[in-house]
């Protein structure tokens, strides 16, 4: 059930900046989860869809725009850990979470049925991003492999090794992809990646555990995040750090430390692991903090082309500006 503290009728326009983060609070929350959010996705094209998975085994879609949960569907067999949506908003990527088999599943949320599974992984697949522009995908996992994969196909297409914990991520246009681990980022040619990285960026010690890896909507950025609690925003073409910010490690075996862009690349929403969310000015540092009861990292998505991001823990939460708390709006009323 979604319960909503305060919602305002009028519609404005603004811009995102350091008063409107700061004026960021829960406007809805979705609190019927039996268990914690494990993963979270927007569609890219129908940005209005948003796809959960949770502990409680099962996997939610919702209509952002009308706050609505339009279906849960359950996968009590073999649970479900990270969840991701394929091009088409009907169909998902999930991975399990039972232990004992490591495949990931492509399922239609028309009429929950799988139409593929992809064996190769034989540990928890920690990492997962799907190329913008065709059918291919990435999987990263604690065998300490990278698998690529085509969803017409059951087997894995090519392998990379790692020597860590690897977080991938294609970027926003599909022309390269990176694969984080060991403090370093190596970037790829699709094409061309049996060749090994064409650059690498060296962020972090060598013995550092990569977390999430992401590329800016524009491409010009990357942002990792480490299980040290560091969350690094790196210059995508020179490799430069622009910015280093530090919050609290994840305490749980197991936890991520998630951070996520805003539309415009200028800030940073990232959790902690004293369940905490920070907002970051990219080039000035800490905007905001939201402290919680909480004892684990938020997951945290910027919701596409809005003033709005969520956050899931044991609930699902939609965090917009407080209109009141803007003095631009305080006394347009």
């Amino acid at each position: 059930m979604a319960e909503r503290v305060e919602e305002s009728k009028e519609k404005v326009s603004m811009e995102l900046s350091d008063e409107v983060l700061k004026a960021m609070e829960v406007g809805l929350a979705f609190r019927d989860y039996n268990g914690r959010i494990s993963s979270m996705d927007f569609h890219s094209k129908a940005s209005n869809y948003l796809v959960t998975a949770s502990d409680d085994e099962s996997i939610r879609l919702y209509d952002i725009q009308n706050s609505l949960c339009l279906k849960t569907i359950n996968s009590k067999k073999y649970g479900v850990d990270l969840v991701c949506f394929t091009h088409n908003p009907s169909v998902v990527l999930y991975s399990s979470k039972n232990g004992w088999d490591e495949s990931l599943r492509l399922l239609s949320l028309n009429d929950n049925k799988y139409l593929r599974y992809f064996k190769g992984h034989h540990d928890r697949v920690v990492s997962i991003s799907l190329s913008p522009n065709s059918d291919y995908y990435i999987s990263g996992s604690l065998d300490r492999t990278v698998l690529f994969w085509d969803q017409r196909a059951d087997r894995s297409q090519g392998l990379l090794r790692a020597k860590g914990r690897p977080a991938v991520s294609y970027d926003e246009q599909g022309f390269i992809f990176g694969v984080a681990f060991g403090g370093a980022i190596r970037l790829f040619d699709p094409r061309l990646y049996e060749k090994g990285p064409f650059e690498v960026f060296y962020v972090d010690e060598e013995d550092s555990e990569a977390n999430v890896l992401k590329f800016s909507n524009d491409g010009n950025k990357i942002l990792l995040t480490t299980t040290e609690g560091h969350v690094h925003v790196i210059d995508a073409f020179n490799g430069t750090i622009i910015n280093t910010f530090n919050v609290k490690p994840a305490m749980t075996y197991g936890s991520t430390l998630e951070a996520s862009f805003s539309p415009d690349a200028d800030y940073i929403m990232s959790g902690s692991g004293d369940g905490s969310v920070y907002a970051w000015n990219v080039k000035t540092g800490k905007v905001a903090c939201w402290g919680s009861t909480d004892t684990e990292p938020p997951l945290i998505k910027w919701a596409p082309g809005c003033l709005m991001f969520l956050t899931g823990s044991s609930e699902l939460s939609f965090w917009v500006p407080d209109l009141s708390k803007l003095s631009s709006f305080a006394g347009s009323k």
